[in-house]
């Protein structure tokens, strides 16, 4: 088994534990703000689970192995649950969700740039680099109507 796995499934594990402690301070905020960030994560998770999986594949893991080890990442989106839920603030949600909302959607911006922009730049036909960028302006913009409703 190549290495390239292991380092997959530790990012993995690390992603996962950062989508514990968005879900669990979001539904801390309400409960439309929960499901909502519920349902943006869930959307990311598919096509990202699907990508891992492969990843393990190409590194050398048997179907049964990838399966059990994707599996396996999914602990640490509980324990980051656990953890958002345990440091609540005598205080009230409010101080929580103060740093654990900003931190895990800087995160999440940090890496969503960070593959995306390499890919702008390295990008020849500008067509396809303003169809990207308007993209991601569209997402944007459906994140900013879904809050308002």
């Amino acid at each position: 088994l190549q290495i390239s796995g292991y380092l997959n499934l530790l990012a993995n594990t690390i992603d996962n534990f950062t989508h514990g402690l968005a879900v669990a301070a979001s539904f801390l905020v309400s409960r439309k703000v929960g499901f909502l960030t519920t349902m943006a994560i869930l959307l990311h998770e598919i096509p990202h689970e699907v990508g891992d999986f492969a990843i393990l594949l190409r590194a050398g893991f048997d179907r049964w192995s990838a399966a059990k080890m994707q599996l396996s990442t999914a602990l640490g989106g509980i324990l980051g649950a656990c953890f958002a839920i345990c440091a609540q603030s005598p205080k009230g949600a409010g101080e929580t969700v103060a740093w654990i909302l900003p931190f895990t959607s800087g995160g999440f911006l940090y890496i969503a740039l960070v593959n995306v922009v390499p890919d702008l730049l390295e990008e020849k036909n500008p067509w396809n680099s303003l169809q990207q960028i308007l993209l991601l302006c569209t997402g944007i913009t459906v994140m900013v109507l879904l809050s308002l409703t």
